[in-house]
């Protein structure tokens, strides 16, 4: 893998890492989102979409199973996107900004991901 690709790869995979980190240690606030979006176990499927980033943000920086690293990464950030960052629910001007701007910031993630799928290997 060339140095750019192993810097891309380990750039996308850190926010993954850390924030997946995160939620699995510490579920916190987000467990009331998850169970206010009607899911069931919302702390179990925290830690679970929690622990799923991490290891694939890892697996995915270290270049192991690149693709299918991206497409679980994928699969965690639509609900992680909809039900952590719901701008439209949001009745403030500032809190609306803000959870605008992590939803494009993980639309843009999904991008980068997109991008790992069409790689050459």
């Amino acid at each position: 893998m060339s140095l750019l690709k192993t810097l891309g790869h380990a750039a996308i995979a850190s926010m993954f890492i850390f924030g997946g980190a995160n939620a699995f240690n510490e579920p916190g606030g987000r467990v009331q989102k998850v169970e206010d979006a009607g899911i069931p176990q919302p702390r179990q499927a925290t830690i679970l979409n929690g622990a799923v980033m991490a290891v694939a943000g890892t697996t995915l920086a270290f270049g192991i199973l690149p693709k299918l690293s991206a497409l679980a990464l994928m699969g965690t950030l639509v609900p992680t996107t909809f039900v952590g960052h719901a701008f439209w629910s949001e009745e403030s001007q500032q809190a609306r900004a803000t959870q605008l701007t992590q939803f494009f910031k993980n639309a843009a993630m999904f991008g980068g991901l997109l991008l790992v799928l069409t790689e050459k290997d």
